[in-house]
């Protein structure tokens, strides 16, 4: 007897991946007043699915909504995986996840994103500088970062005027689980 499949929305994407394989040399952009980026240095299950929750649900970001609790609770456990969120007057406005790979491997911007309220509010650059300067701290060889057609469409713009440059971009076609209840663009279905 087999098992039944879960029911799923195929969607398409473009994924562009990017590097950058030195610091920037000019001047970070400061934060707006009333604006702080905080490392969380024990990152609990919950909070950590109300960040990823809230800043991807409207960018399909449904991969790690179906990892279950320990999975998750391991991966915040890591050394090498940091959380960082951007609070603005005393409430969470984004974060982003760095993972320090190791070898030559350097370090990955894994996510990166601000919460629905405070999209076009001039707070996007300067957490993403403060992103690349922290990726930079303990000099790797290079940082990287991927983005996709399913993400806010300044995305891609953004990574590149930050400093990061295009390697390459591949479709990839994602079976996006129904049961997670994600608003899919009518564009990225198949």
């Amino acid at each position: 007897m087999s098992a039944a499949r879960e029911p799923v929305t195929r969607i398409a994407v473009e994924v562009t991946f990017l590097r950058m394989d030195a610091p920037p040399g000019d001047a970070a952009p400061a934060l707006p007043d009333g604006s702080a980026v905080v490392r969380v240095s024990r990152c609990s299950v919950p909070f950590y699915r109300y960040l990823y929750d809230t800043v991807g649900r409207d960018w399909v970001w449904w991969l790690r909504r179906t990892v279950p609790d320990d999975e998750i609770a391991g991966l915040l456990a890591r050394p090498d995986v940091s959380i960082h969120v951007l609070y603005r007057d005393g409430e969470p406005a984004g974060f982003y996840e760095l993972e320090r790979r190791g070898g030559d491997g350097g370090v990955n911007l894994s996510y990166f994103g601000l919460m629905p309220h405070v999209i076009g509010q001039g707070l996007g650059r300067g957490l993403l500088r403060h992103a690349v300067d922290t990726a930079w701290v303990d000099r790797p060889s290079v940082v990287t970062v991927n983005t996709c057609t399913a993400d806010h469409p300044r995305a891609l713009p953004n990574y590149i005027a930050a400093g990061f440059r295009v390697l390459r971009t591949v479709r990839e076609v994602w079976p996006v689980p129904q049961r997670l209840g994600l608003r899919i663009p009518d564009r990225l279905r198949i």
